[in-house]
């Protein structure tokens, strides 16, 4: 039976006479081309706007599951170009959608007409008093920033949802977002003292929490309060049941007797107003805090306990799912879950103290509330480990139990905690009866429930199946007496379903209330009043097609190059402004701060091209353009939760674009560098001389693709095979040692550039009691054919190696490989490239920590500067190397980000710049603070180069740091 849902545009209450009915909007578009509105914001003075196809693709949707490409993108600098903005888009009936972060789960971010991005200009963190305990702040500001802002006076901004990292403050009052600790601190319309809005209308208005300063006769808010007194009986009765009841407007906020309209803005969405400065409310941070780990038989077992550990006064109560945990334990690794209570759904409560024995007290006495098993966690790594868990949890559980895509849409619903546990119950019999599956998560405490659901947009009937089962959620919803979001927002995917939860009349009262502050209908059209339908505009409605065939494998994807673009939800954590250590995404958006170097970005345009948006397809120049920064790290690979890996769609799209024509003279020049390398390893001396001549250099790197301002590589004059081939004949085969053999790997870089690395690894190797073996011809993993996609050539390459290495794997010889990047391509290109088993290969540390007995020298004392290559962290993982130096008793600093060159990202020509930025984000200034004494190690050839030529600094490979201990670390900086 259809819903009859507030489609129809009804008479609105309380609209003045002679207002405008709406935007001048025609055929379903706007009254405006691209072209026209850019020249009339210019023509206002708004100096940043943007009509490019590329723009539009990156802002055509949000974290959701909307598609709404928009007309114009704008960068506003100052309030005086909002305004001159939201002028145009009233005068020529244009939708005006602001946005921040663009991690609006609902489908708030995205409009089809102006959106204003305020996070590139007005993110500033204007002020932090602590006195009043109050921050000003513009929209654009991230909460992370203020975050560390308000750190140094104890204080800290109280709602904390998992984007803290990225999401701005501007669209936490949009959506009135919550987060973990929203129990403890309130949700951000708790938090808000003034803000500073223009409304719809035009009017400068500063709302504060408590009045509006006078009952003034005319103007926004008069009309509002007289709207209002027209529906008081039912603002009392359906506003304000429970406190995560977000859905519609939070009309109890403008009741007489509390009329608090900077309360009641927060959660409107954006369709009241544009927000140009707020000034929020901070709290004062627990000195120490732990979690308490309670394990129970299943979720909504967990969830019936909620309402006896409230009476503990909590900060927190999250509840996590095994199948969640699962997912982690599936892509990260056993090591990345710490060890958990028995149960299959885990309750984490966490206490605060003004010591670490008051906060673990307040933890104990809650032991055993119902559960099978109880942890206490005080140590803040195990913490933050299961912390991270529930952070990334909306982008873990974008692939269902089973293993296929699941999507937002029914995200995050709110039940009053008491019925938690029987709207679970019901809402796992709901997912049966639809045949979907869901991994769910949430606030607990607050009775939040997320969830990530199977829907199958693979079908031709997605949309309808997405459609039943969200009228059916909607109704169970209703009937618990909850919320159809809990701190998201309506959007677009949930405004429709409102009327199953508030009267015709509520819904009225929504709509007059719009009127009085946007009485065109500017603001986010289509959002909590007259929305659109819910099924409309979604982003894998009709499924996508791959015209052509691809060269990657695409295992976890069934094959699909569409699918796997599509793993972007667009959650954001590429979007964060400083990675920290153990993060490299994405480091070209932290040199540029631009959406098009975010691996969202990227992806947005790439799923246009797949969906045949864009001209051209995968060949158009709009996904050049956005993949031209791409640093082919695979920091993504790890670091996005959905586990998109643009390195490998990058090697796709050059692939399928110049397969069978002229490429770029990288391509031929970086990309063939193995070659060229064993061409001058005839005469290496003579080849350093000769690209020591400057117009030779300059040729070379003109001719070669190479930006002016690199130094061109210096070859090694003794290959390291070329000084091993006597000492191979005296041996039978070892190099050095006697012992259980050992399969040395030694790559293209270091036998030719770097052979003292090779040197250094035979004596830790043959110090370990191995006989060390090498192979008898050079062997190259294909890398560098990989990352400027002459995957044809690379399959052919690494089929070769992958054909010397399988006798040793077969005979189960350890193989060891010296550089990062050639070991991950063994782990993970291999497979998606080749049809063969794939021989194991380690790394010198995972080697050596699997050793009983072998010892790591005495490096106590010795502080340690370590640039992980970006291969290693996300394909490999560095905790090997780290634990390893912890043993041997060095103090490391492992550096977040990425060194900035990426093999031959940061030597094309037109890169040197971005490149530079990128090491000066962590690794420079890292390498300058630790002063003289520290060693710098990075084990990635093109890291070691990076530092030597932006930091004057040689770095040492950890065969190098073993071997030779502290005498390693003297040369290591020039003038000792």
């Amino acid at each position: 039976m259809p819903l009859p849902l507030c489609t129809a545009r009804r008479r609105t209450p309380g609209r003045r006479r002679g207002a405008s009915r709406g935007p001048r909007r025609h055929g379903g578009g706007i009254a405006l081309t691209p072209e026209e509105l850019a020249r009339a914001l210019r023509a206002a003075g708004v100096r940043e706007v943007d009509v490019s196809a590329r723009r539009r693709a990156e802002y055509s949707s949000d974290a959701s599951l909307y598609r709404v490409p928009p007309a114009a993108v704008a960068f506003p600098r100052d309030a005086e170009e909002v305004a001159a903005a939201l002028r145009v888009c009233r005068e020529a009936g244009v939708p005006l959608t602001a946005r921040g972060a663009g991690t609006s789960i609902a489908g708030n971010a995205v409009g089809p007409g102006l959106v204003l991005d305020f996070s590139r200009h007005m993110n500033a963190v204007r002020s932090v008093d602590p006195e009043t305990r109050t921050a000003v702040v513009e929209p654009g500001a991230v909460l992370g920033t203020l975050q560390r802002a308000a750190a140094p006076y104890g204080l800290r901004f109280g709602p904390d949802p998992s984007t803290h990292a990225r999401c701005t403050i501007g669209g936490m009052i949009g959506n009135n977002a919550c987060g973990s600790r929203a129990l403890a601190y309130g949700r951000t319309s708790d938090n808000v003292v003034e803000l500073d809005v223009l409304a719809g209308n035009g009017e400068h208005l500063v709302l504060r929490e408590a009045g509006d300063d006078g009952a003034a006769a005319e103007g926004t808010l008069a009309e509002v309060r007289r709207v209002m007194a027209r529906g008081l009986a039912v603002a009392r009765t359906e506003f304000g049941r429970f406190p995560r009841q977000i859905s519609g407007y939070a009309l109890e906020h403008l009741l007489p007797e509390r009329f608090a309209p900077a309360r009641a803005f927060v959660g409107s969405e954006g369709t009241w107003g544009v927000l140009l400065e707020a000034r929020v409310r901070l709290v004062e941070a627990p000195a120490h805090r732990v979690l308490l780990v309670l394990g129970y038989p299943d979720m909504p077992s967990a969830a019936d306990a909620v309402p006896a550990l409230l009476a503990y006064r909590p900060i927190a109560i999250e509840g996590i799912d095994a199948r969640l945990v699962g997912v982690v334990r599936t892509r990260r690794g056993g090591a990345a879950v710490p060890p958990l209570p028995r149960g299959e759904g885990w309750l984490l409560v966490e206490f605060g103290g003004a010591t670490p024995q008051e906060a673990k007290a307040a933890a104990e006495a809650v032991r055993g509330v119902g559960a099978l098993e109880s942890l206490v966690l005080d140590d803040p790594g195990q913490a933050a480990a299961i912390w991270r868990i529930r952070e990334d949890g909306a982008g873990l559980a974008a692939r269902s139990f089973e293993g296929r895509p699941a999507h937002a849409g029914w995200e995050d619903a709110a039940v009053p905690p008491e019925r938690l546990g029987g709207y679970l119950r019901e809402f796992d019999e709901l997912l049966d009866q639809h045949g979907l599956s869901g991994v769910p998560y949430g606030h607990f405490g607050d009775g939040c429930l997320h969830v990530r659901i199977d829907f199958p947009f693979h079908r031709q009937d997605g949309p309808q199946a997405f459609r039943a089962f969200l009228l059916d959620a909607a109704r169970l919803v209703a009937a618990h007496g909850g919320s159809m979001s809990g701190e998201h927002g309506d959007g677009r995917a949930r405004g429709e379903l409102l009327p199953l939860m508030y009267s015709a009349e509520a819904i009225d009262l929504f709509a007059a209330v719009k009127a009085a502050f946007d009485p065109g209908d500017v603001l986010n059209p289509g959002v909590i009043v007259r929305p659109a339908p819910l099924d409309r505009d979604l982003r894998l409605s009709p499924p996508p097609v791959v015209r052509h065939p691809v060269a990657f494998r695409y295992r976890h994807d069934g094959g699909d190059l569409a699918a796997a673009v599509h793993r972007c939800t667009g959650v954001g954590k590429c979007r964060i402004p400083a990675p920290g250590a153990g993060q490299v995404m994405c480091p070209s958006y932290v040199a540029t701060r631009d959406e098009k170097d975010t691996t969202r970005g990227r992806a947005r345009v790439l799923q246009e091209a797949i969906n045949g948006a864009l001209p051209g397809g995968l060949r158009a120049p709009e996904v050049r353009e956005v993949l031209d920064l791409c640093l082919a790290c695979k920091g993504c690979a790890a670091d996005c939760p959905t586990g998109v890996d643009m390195a490998t769609y990058k090697a796709e799209v050059l692939h399928q674009s110049y397969r069978g024509r002229l490429r770029p003279l990288s391509h031929y020049s970086m990309g063939w560098l193995p070659r060229w390398s064993r061409l001058a390893a005839l005469a290496p001396r003579a080849v350093n001389r000769l690209l020591g001549i400057g117009p030779v250099a300059a040729a070379v790197r003109r001719l070669g693709g190479i930006d002016p301002h690199r130094p061109l590589p210096r070859f090694a004059e003794r290959p390291f095979r070329r000084s091993l081939r006597r000492a191979r004949g005296r041996r039978g085969g070892a190099v050095a040692g006697d012992g259980p053999p050992v399969l040395l790997w030694v790559d293209s870089f270091t036998d030719h550039f770097a052979p003292d690395v090779a040197h250094a690894a035979i004596r830790v190797l043959a110090g370990a009691g191995f006989a060390v073996r090498v192979l008898d011809r050079p062997v190259c993993c294909g890398l560098t054919w990989i990352s400027t996609g002459q995957l044809d050539a690379a399959r052919r390459i690494l089929g070769r190696a992958v054909a010397a290495l399988a006798p040793y794997a077969r005979d189960q010889v350890p193989i060891v490989a010296l550089e990062p990047s050639c070991a991950a391509v063994l782990r993970s290109d291999a497979a998606e490239l080749l049809d063969a088993p794939i021989p194991p290969v380690a790394t010198l540390a995972e080697f050596l920590s699997g050793l009983p007995g072998w010892t790591p020298p005495d490096l106590s004392g010795l502080t340690v500067v370590a640039q992980p290559h970006c291969h290693h962290h996300a394909v490999l993982g560095w905790e090997a190397d780290r634990a390893l130096l912890a043993r041997a008793g060095a103090t490391v600093r492992a550096v977040g980000g990425c060194c900035g060159l990426a093999g031959n990202f940061g030597m094309e020509r037109g890169h040197y710049e971005v490149s530079v930025a990128i090491a000066e984000t962590q690794l420079l200034p890292a390498i300058r603070e630790a002063g003289e004494d520290a060693v710098v190690l990075a084990d990635g050839f093109s890291c070691r180069t990076q530092i030597s030529q932006l930091a004057g600094v040689r770095a040492l490979h950890l065969a190098e740091l073993l071997a030779d201990g502290r005498t390693a670390a003297a040369p290591a900086r020039p003038g000792r």
